[in-house]
């Protein structure tokens, strides 16, 4: 019976069509895997772009209600504060009556005063303002509520400080400002007591009242927006924040920031 081979040009075309085919379902893929590439950075440096805005977005607002928050700051003292001591020192004066004494106390309430204003004059400073370190500023605010008698206060640093940078540090700063606020507005408290702790390359800070405190649960059903806007802003700049209360036995923030390249 007779054998017939193949033909060796067949064999070739077959195998040429099989690599070519081979090759072109590589380049395919590659191509579509380059595709999926660049659309998933485009993507990315979108989300990047986004991220950066909406980080300055958060930065100018919160420099804007800082100083919104100084000016009517500055406005109590000038009318609770000052306002009255100036009053009490022009009575002291018309009532004197040439009365040593009584002109003695009239000086000492001017004095009172004037302490006062040299304090008030750091808020007005937009410069010493900028160029405070983060504990300079909680330092500045802690004072005036107990300058103005709104409450006792204290601070303690454990740790050696690190320069923060100053958006991140402004953002910070907003965020225990908020806390205070809602403090002397709602808690009842007579003390506020916060504690930063500084380690090589992070920051914790912890703010702690002794008002009547409130329910947690209820709070975040009601999505309350101060909560809501401290979280926020935690999470823009990657930090940890945890928020704590009891009713009856005051509320508690921590937050802590790790450096990344920000903090030298």
């Amino acid at each position: 019976m007779p054998i017939y081979l193949s033909n060796p040009d067949d064999n070739t075309l077959i195998l040429a069509l099989v690599s070519i085919t081979i090759l072109l379902l590589l380049l395919i893929v590659v191509g579509v895997l380059f595709s999926v590439f660049i659309r998933r950075k485009n993507e990315l440096l979108i989300e990047q772009q986004d991220s950066q805005k909406r980080f300055e977005r958060e930065i100018a607002e919160s420099q804007i209600e800082i100083r919104e928050e100084t000016l009517r700051n500055i406005s109590w003292e000038l009318h609770d504060n000052i306002g009255q001591l100036l009053t009490l020192a022009k009575i002291q004066t018309q009532n004197s009556g040439g009365d040593q004494k009584q002109l003695d106390e009239a000086a000492s309430t001017i004095g009172k005063g004037l302490t006062e204003i040299r304090a008030l004059s750091r808020l007005i400073n937009p410069e010493a303002l900028k160029n405070m370190t983060l504990v300079e500023a909680l330092e500045l605010e802690l004072d005036r509520f107990t300058r103005m008698e709104y409450l006792t206060t204290s601070l303690n640093v454990t740790g050696t400080p690190i320069t923060i940078d100053k958006k991140i540090g402004s953002i910070i700063f907003r965020i225990f400002q908020e806390f205070f606020t809602n403090t002397i507005k709602h808690s009842k408290a007579s003390h506020l007591d916060v504690c930063i702790t500084y380690t090589q390359n992070s920051v914790d800070i912890k703010a702690k009242d002794n008002g009547i405190g409130f329910d947690m649960a209820f709070a975040k059903a009601k999505n309350g927006i101060g909560l809501s806007n401290i979280e926020s802003r935690g999470k823009l700049i990657g930090a940890t924040i945890e928020v704590s209360s009891t009713e009856g036995d005051g509320t508690e923030m921590h937050l802590s920031y790790e450096s990344k390249n920000d903090i030298t």
